[in-house]
């Protein structure tokens, strides 16, 4: 899989931590919100978390919503939910050299800050 940065613009938690890894501007860099995460990359993102309900940011408006309303979650609905609503999305999220760190977690973001600039 390609080295890519998937990350949403309007989070500031996401620029923060572009800003923190300092890879304004790279290349790799994807705003799902302007181009959408790929059926390949999910692909690869679910065989290394062997969930897609790990990849959903549960703090989203349309997450919140869904449960609200009492709708059953089960793996193919949170791939929907992939598939379909770029917010839903866990993020950041960095795939590189294969590897996927998934979060903004302190730890997630020294693992990526290691694996970025060694």
């Amino acid at each position: 899989m390609e080295n890519t940065f998937l990350y949403l613009s309007s989070c500031s938690t996401c620029v923060r931590i572009i800003n923190e890894l300092e890879i304004q501007g790279a290349a790799y860099l994807q705003d799902v919100k302007k181009q959408k995460i790929t059926p390949d990359q999910l692909a690869f993102l679910y065989a290394h978390t062997d969930s897609y309900e790990t990849l959903i940011n549960k703090r989203g408006r349309v997450y919140a919503q869904l449960k609200k309303e009492g709708k059953p979650f089960s793996e193919s609905t949170y791939k929907a939910l992939l598939d379909q609503e770029y917010s839903c999305l866990k993020r950041p999220i960095l795939i590189w050299n294969d590897k996927v760190f998934l979060g903004n977690s302190k730890a997630t973001v020294a693992q990526m800050k290691l694996a970025l600039h060694g």
